[in-house]
């Protein structure tokens, strides 16, 4: 039996109040708004599912894909069809709401058994001066933070953390958060969409509306103690024949690695391994180049994703290329 290809994917786009053009003009996103909030690269969450965009696979949506092909997610998803992340870009023209996600137990019980939402950001551009929210600053009661909720001074108790290019932050679940405006973030998560939303700036959307809060479901699972300012941390590129390759993040949902490919002026093509274990993504932040898989070639620009089977053929790449490696 032949072994599976990799194959491009087309995602899903939203286009939220406080999206921007970037992923447009930039990365070439096709979205029938002016506005493209996010797009959902890898996906297979109900809400806006990933579409096979080469290979055999092509105009057939990811879940599909999977339902007929489970051995494509690896021997770790353990017969499961569901993919178990979403990959996201994120264009922040405005400051996103800020928010809080629910843990796994919380949404079983209390979500009809959906996933929490564990998430990770890589910040591939900030303007300058631009700021995320993580955490408090220091502890607060809930009838507090309620209170301040409802008289509209709650960011005076956020802690207002500088975002610059290259920066990792990992979002556990109960974390209060929120990306600020300026911010273009890959977002690695659970495959979930539970956002439970807290303060919006009193904004309204397209209608005149505002935007409905969750207060009791977010209050019931925010963590309002006091946070350590979160740190950068010491990162090691590994350098290997035209790739050099750091590990940004490893939890019990995902691992994300950060590789840097440059075979312009090299006769060796960067090579990598798919393991049985899991399935892979390649989600290309900059450059372009050609990815082979045995006979097979496709091309990649700046912006694409690609989903790698698990136990697809070494791949190799002759390109100049940054993108991140995640698997489960």
């Amino acid at each position: 039996m032949s072994r599976p290809h990799p194959f491009l994917l087309h995602p899903a786009a939203k286009d939220y109040i406080w999206g921007g053009t970037r992923l447009k003009d930039d990365f070439s996103k096709d979205a029938a708004s002016d506005v493209l909030a996010e797009t959902w690269e890898c996906s297979t969450h109900p809400d806006g599912v990933s579409i096979a965009a080469s290979g055999e696979w092509i105009g057939m949506p990811l879940d599909e894909i999977l339902r007929a092909h489970p051995e494509y997610l690896g021997e770790h998803a353990h017969g499961s069809t569901d993919l178990p992340v979403l990959v996201k870009l994120i264009d922040a023209k405005r400051d996103l709401s800020v928010q809080v996600h629910p843990s796994d137990e919380f949404a079983h019980e209390r979500e009809h058994g959906q996933n929490g939402k564990t998430e990770m950001w890589y910040v591939m551009d900030a303007e300058p001066d631009t700021r995320i929210a993580y955490g408090l600053h220091h502890t607060i009661g809930k009838d507090q933070f309620r209170n301040a909720i409802e008289e509209g001074n709650v960011e005076k108790y956020l802690q207002m953390v500088p975002a610059h290019k290259n920066d990792l932050f990992f979002i556990p679940p109960g974390t209060v958060h929120a990306i600020g405006a300026g911010c273009l973030v890959a977002e690695i998560q659970q495959s979930s969409n539970l956002t439970y939303r807290l303060y919006d700036y009193n904004r309204t959307d397209r209608d005149g509306n505002r935007r409905e809060l969750h207060l009791d479901k977010g209050l019931a699972v925010a963590n309002l103690d006091a946070m350590p300012e979160p740190r950068q941390p010491m990162r090691l590129l590994r350098y290997s024949g035209g790739t050099a390759s750091e590990l940004l993040c490893r939890c019990k949902y995902f691992q994300v690695e950060r590789v840097l490919v440059n075979t312009e002026q090299r006769r060796e093509m960067a090579s990598f391994r798919v393991s049985p274990e899991s399935f892979e993504v390649f989600l290309f932040l900059n450059g372009c180049g050609s990815l082979f898989c045995e006979d097979a070639m496709l091309q990649f620009f700046k912006g694409d994703c690609v989903f790698l089977p698990a136990g697809t053929a070494d791949v190799r790449l002759h390109a100049r290329t940054e993108f991140l490696r995640i698997s489960c």
